[in-house]
């Protein structure tokens, strides 16, 4: 069996770890949905080709 793998010192981790022990967990974040901005996105997922505009013309 192979030997447990040492773990490297990691000053990103070490100074996070830190920084909750002093102020806590960060709350986390609930991002609410923009309705314009849905829209828009759902508008322009399905783009009209030129032949259903040349067919909308024709039917005018």
């Amino acid at each position: 069996m192979a030997a447990a793998k040492k773990k490297t010192f990691s000053v990103t981790k070490a100074v996070k770890a830190n920084a909750r022990e002093r102020v806590g967990t960060p709350s986390p974040k609930i991002v609410l949905p923009d309705d314009k901005a849905k829209s828009e996105r759902r508008a322009s997922k399905h783009k009209v080709t030129l032949q259903r505009l040349l067919q909308r013309e024709e039917g005018r």
